[in-house]
């Protein structure tokens, strides 16, 4: 399953899934990530990133679990 085909969003300070650095990577938690609004109803627009923002590569994100 994908996701929604104008993405998804991040915010990675506000609500914290900015979890800091591990082994000088950044690490987010993609729990926080949400659909745009318009995702739900097709009369709403969708404010679109630039193209310069876009990736190229999918993102295979899953659970982390504290061992």
């Amino acid at each position: 399953k994908t996701t929604y085909g104008a993405g998804r969003y991040l915010l990675d300070t506000v609500k914290g899934a900015d979890l800091g650095t591990l082994y000088d990577k950044l690490v987010l938690d993609f729990n926080f990530a949400y659909n745009p609004s318009c995702s739900y109803d097709p009369r709403w627009i969708c404010p679109l990133s630039p193209p310069a923002n876009h990736l190229a590569l999918p993102i295979e994100v899953g659970e982390r679990h504290a061992e």
